[in-house]
């Protein structure tokens, strides 16, 4: 990797760390790369990003975004995952490190709110945006159906009142 390589990976890094609003940051310990292409999948389909880059690139990236302070983790074979929802990097890296013993998690960060390992897990345990999206709009709309069964429920009542009525009278 020649000098021109290096500069652009830390400007996507640097650029990366400024837009997430999340990182964890994890290590390898001889993941194969069909593992790798598993984690890098899921990763994608839940709107996160994967990336293994040399730590000091990393470390140099790092500096001057609200992720500085991760820089003491950045030791080994490390890889970085992010993702602009608070929730789906960290979901991701904590169940597919249950599923493979050579994947860790080593800390993570949202913006300057360091977080160790278990404070990884238990962002993971959060619902995800869209789950949360989903319960508001649920919640939105149970008072709406309430509503009208409350004014359907009366007019139902006489329509039941005159139709016995009416049988009444027919019989």
């Amino acid at each position: 990797m020649d000098r021109a390589q290096k500069s652009e990976l830390v400007a996507e890094l640097n650029r990366t760390f400024s837009e997430v609003g999340v990182v964890v940051v994890t290590r390898n310990l001889g993941l194969t790369v069909a593992q790798s292409t598993v984690l890098r999948g899921k990763m994608r389909e839940a709107g996160a990003s994967y990336k293994v880059a040399k730590n000091r690139l990393a470390k140099i990236a790092i500096e001057g975004t609200p992720y500085a302070g991760l820089s003491d983790l950045l030791t080994g074979p490390t890889g970085i995952a992010s993702s602009s929802d608070p929730v789906a990097a960290a979901k991701v890296a904590v169940d597919f490190a249950k599923a493979n013993d050579k994947f860790e998690i080593v800390g993570g960060a949202m913006g300057d709110v360091l977080l160790d390992v278990d404070g990884v897990k238990a962002l993971a345990a959060l619902p995800s945006l869209d789950e949360l999206r989903a319960k508001i709009v649920g919640l939105v709309q149970a008072p709406a159906t309430k509503v009208v069964q409350v004014v359907q429920a009366p007019a139902g009542q006489l329509a039941r009142v005159f139709g016995a009525y009416a049988a009444k009278d027919a019989a």
